[in-house]
């Protein structure tokens, strides 16, 4: 039920979660860490994403900066030129188009080409990010990356007033008094040791001493450093270390003005991101408590930061950023909280897809043959609540979700086809086409139209149609439903092939119209069916069916003409199917 009530809206599009959603994967960069150079050619790029699109792909994500471990920073300009052509084609073939980007000026260049998500991989930290995304309309996707994404915190200083100051003065003028009575007397022993001894002060790099610890301390253990996660060494400023007591033989780097490469740099070194620690555990995976903290805290803070500033709530995505500033450990108990993180109300990505810790608790190293695995973790997020999926391999994984969403969740849902006829016995191959439509798996005819004879639309050099429109329920895919409409067009005669003139007569033409809850682009099929609006011979059948059906398209953002507008005007009516 909460995926049901959620939705988001991105631009001119409003995504249900009735089912879950699958983002593609389109980098077009050379250096992505498991398909790097195959799409980075633009024509080579829009083909791969109309490709996605007619596999099953609700959204596309474009992403011209690889933000894999070690990667190089690419200039805003560079990425703008390599994204902007393949934004701009996708979206005009109706595609939801998701710009994967940190940088601003990027993202202003790619909504204005069409696309309709900003999907910000340091979270909207950059407060120009967020002065944009509050003036569009486009919808947000906040991502955790480890320590970039965490916003350096400011505490107040607090004044004591006088008298609290001397007392706390006099406090430790007592405590320290006592502190040289209790010096005075003989230290204790005890294994060879002397417990009161202090122990000794060890020197740092560049003559630093550093204090012993106060007698009862201990020295604190080191956790382990997270896959992306910046040592505090690394965090310290270059002056605290002298420059001559620095050997000759180490070469001293700045800290790189780039933090998102510096981390991604550091997880890049295998054997630096899974320090071992010779502290012993009692379980398995570290709590999961301190972790949740940080990446809900962090998603939950990001996105109140948007509202405040002007977004509405129901344009905001969460993902907790699998593989950035993290480790195979911290990165399972982050999925097995997804339940937690989809309780906070906003749609919640999956994007595990190919992930290093996902070859690590499957044992396959190389990250292109890491797809079954990913399956199977994004399978356990979507039963726990998550709404996207983020994929590489989009074919298979729609099909996996099919497969899956047929038996666990039953959901039919309401659909309209327009079928028309106008070679042989043109009623007769109308119903012939719903009753074959009513044997299709999973679907049922609920309701058809009259049969209407119309002028032919577009070529009209040929005979007069028939034309009618089947509601029906139907729980398969969109696309899935497509391919058994086209079957029934093949069994009927319908000749698809190159050679048939476009628009000529046919025996039957079955044209999907719309789905409930459904919004789809691309070369095969696009939901609602972009012409609608000017076909006469589908918006008066269409009547029988529903109470005004103009009002209805335009709604769902149909451009609806007025009837002296359209093509292919109803002349007469040929009988009830």
């Amino acid at each position: 039920m909460a995926n049901d009530s959620k939705t988001w809206r991105c631009g001119k599009y409003e995504l249900s979660f009735d089912r879950p959603r699958i983002m593609g994967v389109l980098n077009v960069t050379p250096d992505s860490f498991s398909d790097g150079g195959e799409h980075f050619d633009p024509d080579a790029a829009i083909e791969y994403g109309l490709a996605m699109l007619d596999a099953g792909a609700d959204i596309i994500d474009v992403g011209g900066e690889s933000t894999r471990p070690g990667f190089t920073p690419v200039n805003p300009d560079e990425e703008a030129r390599r994204v902007l052509p393949v934004v701009r084609a996708l979206a005009k073939e109706g595609a939801i188009v998701s710009i994967d980007t940190r940088h601003v000026a990027v993202a202003k260049a790619a909504v204005r080409c069409g696309a309709s998500i900003v999907n910000d991989v340091t979270g909207f930290t950059d407060p120009k990010m967020v002065e944009f995304v509050k003036t569009s309309t486009c919808g947000v996707i906040v991502m955790h990356a480890g320590e970039v994404a965490a916003p350096a915190r400011t505490h107040a200083t607090v004044q004591l007033d006088t008298s609290a100051a001397a007392f706390v003065a006099e406090k430790a003028r007592e405590a320290a008094a006592e502190a040289a009575r209790e010096a005075g007397k003989p230290a204790r022993r005890r294994r060879g040791k002397l417990l009161g001894d202090p122990k000794p002060e060890a020197k740092l790099p560049g003559g630093v001493v550093q204090p012993s610890l106060p007698f009862g301390e201990s020295e604190p253990t080191p956790e382990p450093v997270a896959e992306s996660e910046t040592p505090a060494t690394e965090q310290a400023a270059p002056a605290a270390v002298a420059p001559e007591a620095v050997p000759a033989a180490t070469e001293v780097t700045p800290e790189p003005s780039d933090h998102l490469a510096a981390m991604m740099r550091r997880s890049a070194r295998r054997e630096e991101a899974y320090v071992p620690t010779s502290q012993l555990r009692r379980f398995t995976l570290p709590d999961s408590a301190p972790i949740m903290r940080r990446v809900m805290g962090f998603l939950s803070d990001q996105a109140r930061t948007l509202i405040h500033a002007g977004v509405s709530r129901d344009r905001i995505c969460i993902d907790p950023g699998p593989g950035f500033g993290k480790t195979a450990n911290e990165d399972i108990v982050i999925q097995r909280e997804t339940a937690k993180m989809a309780s906070l109300g906003y749609p919640l990505m999956c994007a595990v897809s190919r992930k290093r810790f996902v070859g690590a608790v499957s044992g396959v190293t190389e990250a292109a043959a890491r797809d079954a695995a990913t399956f199977g973790v994004c399978l356990g997020a979507i039963q726990a609540g998550a709404n996207i999926v983020r994929v590489h391999d989009v074919t298979g994984f729609a099909q996996f979700l099919n497969g899956y969403w047929a038996v666990a969740k039953p959901q039919p849902r309401r659909a309209f086809v327009a079928v028309g006829s106008n070679l042989g016995h043109r009623c007769d191959n109308i119903r012939a086409a719903r009753d074959m439509i009513a044997e299709i798996p999973l679907t049922c005819v609920s309701n058809c139209s009259r049969i209407y004879e119309s002028e032919p639309a577009y070529e009209t050099r040929q005979d007069a149609f028939a034309n009618a429109v089947i509601e029906i329920k139907t729980e398969l895919a969109p696309l899935v439903l497509l391919d058994e409409l086209m079957k029934i067009e093949a069994e009927l005669g319908r000749d698809r092939s190159k050679k048939a003139k476009a628009n000529g007569p046919r025996t039957i033409d079955l044209d999907l119209l719309w789905m409930d809850g459904e919004t789809h682009g691309g070369k095969k099929l696009r939901l609602p069916h972009p012409l609608i609006g000017e076909r006469d011979f589908v918006l008066v059948p269409l009547e029988d069916l529903m109470h005004d059906p103009a009002r209805f398209f335009r709604y769902n953002g149909v451009e609806v003409k007025e009837p002296e507008d359209r093509v292919g005007h109803i002349v007469g009516e040929l009988g009830r199917m």
